[in-house]
């Protein structure tokens, strides 16, 4: 995680996570469907 020196908006706050977000469930799903072909 990067450590901001600056305050971020909120809004950029939350833009950022709900991104973060999407990746992780991704990369989770991805995950789940290589055990699920195996």
């Amino acid at each position: 995680m990067r450590r901001r020196r600056f305050y971020e908006k909120p809004t950029e706050r939350r833009r950022r996570e709900r991104a973060e977000a999407i990746r992780r469930w991704r990369k989770l799903l991805k995950k789940k469907m290589e055990r699920d072909e195996l």
